[in-house]
């Protein structure tokens, strides 16, 4: 495959059990479901891998580029003290206006697009910058600063498919304590477009899964995390209960687009099996209500 993943002993045009294992190595390492299914979410992945830094001008245009050369700018943009936002590989308003300031202070022409001189500068700067990206320092000042309680904090709640009983009882809890809650809706895109446009403090979804498991994610991509986001995910999993049937709770950095495309820390809990859900829903409900409250106290 072009994206590094090597297909053994397969015929072209088949999708064989080799092309399966070299699907689900690329998932795994780009922080996607790693189900062995090309769907929407692995084929985007897919075309973005194909980019690397210099191979096209980027800036911004309508829809927004995307890529892995994208978020190789916004690390090495990142890393030298420019804010061009997380390392999503979108680029966008803000990553635009940190290619302008790195021009502007590099000597170089001003026109916010990144061409090979501005690759060639940041690539002769290589080292020179900190070991993160000042995006995610500023997150956690934002996060330190901005809420001294839940009542504070908007929160976006949302789920792969439909409105479970367990996602309606938390928005209920979470609103008699007088936080403000949306609940949004569609696919995980559409529900980070929701969570944008409302303003969200945090994001918080959920997978009803068969699997006994409890999982909970946060947006990580090679040299960049959201610290508030895998702060959540650990409260989380240390106060969900201890449902018989159930594995010992983990916790995993991923890019699935939900957690990729909210701007502000976001989490999703993959949940299972039924059968726990149904008989312990108020304790699910309290457990992830106490995680949410102790957040702004403790949010890295």
């Amino acid at each position: 495959m072009a994206a590094g993943f090597a297909v053994e002993r397969e015929a072209p045009g088949s999708f064989g059990e080799p092309t399966q294992l070299a699907l689900r190595a690329f998932q795994s390492a780009n922080g996607l479901e790693d189900h062995g299914e090309c769907d929407a979410s692995t084929w985007s992945a897919l075309v973005e891998a194909q980019f690397r830094p210099g191979d096209r001008l980027l800036c911004l245009r309508s829809p927004m580029m995307r890529g892995d050369d994208v978020a190789d700018l916004q690390l090495r943009l990142g890393a030298l003290g420019f804010d061009a936002g997380r390392v999503d590989g979108i680029l966008g308003p803000v990553t635009q206006t940190a290619i302008g300031e790195f021009q502007r202070n590099a000597g170089l022409v001003t026109d916010q697009v990144c061409g090979p001189e501005t690759v060639e500068a940041l690539v002769r700067l290589e080292g020179r910058g900190g070991n993160s990206p000042v995006t995610a320092v500023r997150e956690l000042e934002h996060l330190r600063r901005s809420f001294a309680s839940l009542a504070q904090v908007h929160v976006a709640l949302g789920m792969e498919e439909g409105l479970h009983p367990l996602l309606a009882g938390l928005a209920a809890s979470l609103q008699a304590a007088g936080t403000k809650v949306n609940v949004v809706d569609g696919d995980w895109s559409a529900q980070a477009v929701q969570s944008n446009k409302n303003g969200a403090d945090v994001y918080l979804g959920l997978i009803l899964s068969d699997d006994p498991v409890i999982e909970a994610r946060y947006f990580s991509t090679p040299g960049f995390e959201s610290r508030g986001g895998r702060r959540l995910a650990e409260l989380i999993v240390t106060e969900l209960p201890a449902t018989p049937g159930w594995s010992i709770g983990t916790v995993r950095g991923m890019r699935m687009p939900i957690l990729r495309e909210t701007r502000a820390p976001a989490v999703v809990v993959k949940l299972g099996s039924t059968r726990p859900l149904d008989e312990d829903q108020g304790l699910i409900v309290a457990s992830l209500h106490r995680a949410l409250e102790r957040w702004p106290d403790d949010p890295e």
